[in-house]
């Protein structure tokens, strides 16, 4: 999220979480001083990528930040420390066909999620999705979030997921690029079909 009056109208939909990247090459970075006021069980998330610890702290305490997440090379220990800062964390991987699990292990004792994400060129924010078969491969209990491309297309798709094994892990659905009308500022009224699609089966 980027835009006040843009906040506010998603903080409508009550979604229970919304995003603030905070890194400098993103087209969607927050650069204002102040996040408006939200209904208290959103949970502001600030996302950052390779960022040092100093500047996480700063913008947690500038901002109130409940969750952050890295989407970054950051290390099983960074995590740790950022954990130490009274904050949920998330964890972002880039996912393929060929990703192995193995490389999270180290990080499920000091993560609260993760976040799985397409692998693309950037960071996140690609607007495409990974093959989500390959998640019947991930055999740890750490909840996790799907993320990647996901829009109004991708609804039976999501439904078809949800009815596996592995999605019982799954507790959140991240949604971005697809409902965007330029970087950073979310169409409220598809966001809100989409939502009505997926939990009342309207499409």
């Amino acid at each position: 999220m980027k835009y006040p009056e843009n906040i506010q109208d998603i903080a409508l939909l009550k979604p229970d979480y919304l995003g603030f990247i905070f890194w400098d090459q993103s087209s969607r970075k927050f650069d204002l001083n102040e996040i408006p006021k939200l209904d208290p069980k959103i949970k502001k998330v600030g996302v950052f990528v390779n960022a040092s610890i100093n500047e996480i702290i700063l913008k947690v305490n500038q901002f109130k930040l409940d969750v952050i997440q890295l989407h970054g090379n950051e290390s099983v220990i960074f995590c740790k420390n950022v954990k130490k800062l009274g904050v949920e964390v998330i964890k972002a991987f880039s996912i393929d066909n060929t990703f192995n699990f193995n490389s999270v292990k180290e990080y499920v004792a000091f993560v609260d999620y993760f976040l799985f994400d397409t692998k693309g060129k950037l960071p996140g924010g690609n607007g495409i999705t990974f093959n989500w078969k390959v998640l019947e491969k991930y055999p740890y209990e750490k909840s996790f979030f799907l993320s990647g491309g996901i829009g109004k297309t991708e609804i039976d798709a999501i439904k078809d997921f949800l009815k596996t094994e592995v999605a019982k892990k799954c507790i959140a659905i991240d949604v971005n690029s697809r409902f965007e009308t330029k970087p950073g500022y979310k169409n409220s009224t598809k966001i809100k079909k989409f939502k009505k699609s997926l939990y009342e089966n309207e499409i």
